[in-house]
């Protein structure tokens, strides 16, 4: 028998609230709101009140999490928890959808469980700080802490482009940097952690398919590659004299370019996706090439030797240019596999829901890989127009929408019952 879902929620509010909170950081190429900016403290303000309105306990922990809690009249108030949430900070130029919408969803979820009577677990919605490592060149910071996965000499250390630190930012909101170890939850805490997300990827849409179950979360490892040659004038010093540092960090792109496509059939991939060059004059050959390389992976093996493959690629084209090459490890992290009860859960839930689902892997890191190092956590996707996301054009059906609300009510009623 198919389950019955509450339709007395309005799929309408969800997407109302969708609008709502993309007008914080909306711009003319879609929306900027990075971790701890003005505007994503304005939409962290926002979700805050909406979470007090649907009559959750709000508290923000030590590492800027917001966390709205609610629990079932009758309950041990000691039960081990049921969580939903995901991120609201974006990358630049990015889409309504991505972080939001498990947000958002997280909320009606909990609006419908609190109409059923059998929940004998505690509910909660987490807002993630920090998720996109868009600013600080570090992800998942706020999953990351509440996991306990952080080091606090790490934590100090960090600063955006702007060399604003984390601790300052987190200052604004009456935080230390100092406390930030408090926000790991104790061993045994966490019964479940259920994340509703858009595909990074065009599969779910490509094949018409309602619901993904992620079997496995790759992990980044990133890179910041510097290439140092000689400046000097760009009309008076022949090609052959030169030490250019920019023809040095041109072939770097196409080399690690071209090993990624050699192993994206392993489950690995890489990308060039910042250079800086100095002094930045048009009439001076570049003496200094900043870039930075992101690693992604499936498969941990692959990712060590598609890294060391880079590290041969980057040594050779140094040599062959007379230009010194430093390669700083800015992130290693490990492929991560989340919980096969939970997702056998809910490919239940979908059939039960008449719903067609798909068992695949997810390249894009999401703050479920660092809960499932506590707790039993699933990431449920649903499909993304054309697979677009992280753009302005990114897009869901309010009908994916609808179906992706729906199996994660169910898996939390599941998981609370």
């Amino acid at each position: 028998m198919a389950i019955q879902t509450n339709n007395s929620q309005d799929i309408s509010w969800v997407l109302a609230q969708i609008e709502h909170i993309a007008q914080f950081g909306q711009n003319a190429s879609g929306i900027t709101r990075l971790a701890f900016t003005d505007d994503d403290l304005q939409a962290r303000k926002y979700i805050i009140e909406l979470m007090q309105s649907a009559g959750l306990a709000v508290i923000t922990d030590a590492i800027g999490n917001i966390i709205g809690r609610y629990e079932p009249e009758g309950i041990n108030p000691e039960a081990a928890t049921v969580m939903t949430g995901s991120h609201l900070d974006t990358v630049p130029s990015g889409g309504k959808y991505d972080g939001v919408l498990g947000i958002v969803c997280g909320l009606a979820a909990v609006s419908r469980l609190k109409t059923r009577d059998e929940l004998k677990h505690p509910l909660e919605v987490v807002v993630f700080a920090a998720e996109e490592s868009s600013r600080f060149s570090f992800a998942t910071i706020g999953s990351k802490a509440m996991a306990g996965l952080t080091n606090p000499a790490v934590l100090k250390r960090i600063k955006d482009h702007e060399e604003i630190s984390l601790a300052s930012e987190l200052e604004k909101i009456g935080l230390k940097i100092d406390n930030a170890l408090n926000a790991a939850r104790p061993a045994n805490s966490i019964k479940g952690f259920v994340e509703l997300h858009i595909e990074h990827g065009e599969l779910l849409d490509e094949k018409s398919i309602n619901i993904g179950i992620v079997d496995r979360v790759s992990a980044p490892t990133r890179l910041k590659i510097t290439v140092t040659g000689m400046p000097g004038h760009s009309g008076a010093i022949s090609i052959a004299e030169r030490q250019d540092a920019l023809v040095s960090a041109s072939l770097i792109v196409l080399a690690i370019r071209n090993i990624a496509a050699e192993y994206e059939y392993k489950g690995a991939i890489g990308t060039v996706t910042i250079l800086k060059t100095r002094p930045g004059a048009i009439n001076v050959i570049p003496g200094k090439v900043e870039m930075w390389v992101d690693i992604r992976g499936t498969e941990h093996e692959s990712i060590v030797e598609m890294l060391q493959e880079i590290k041969d690629a980057v040594s050779s084209i140094a040599d062959d240019n007379d230009t010194a090459v430093a390669i700083e490890v800015l992130a290693s992290e490990k492929p991560v596999s989340l919980s096969q009860n939970l997702n056998q859960i809910i490919e239940t839930v979908c059939s039960k829901l008449r719903l067609s689902s798909l068992r695949l892997d997810s390249r894009a890191g999401h703050d479920a890989m660092n809960i499932a190092y506590v707790a039993p956590a699933g990431l449920i996707f649903v499909p993304c127009k054309d697979g677009v996301s992280h753009n302005e054009n990114e897009y869901i059906n309010p009908k994916d929408i609808e179906a992706g609300l729906d199996v994660l009510t169910e898996t939390l009623y599941q998981l609370a019952k």
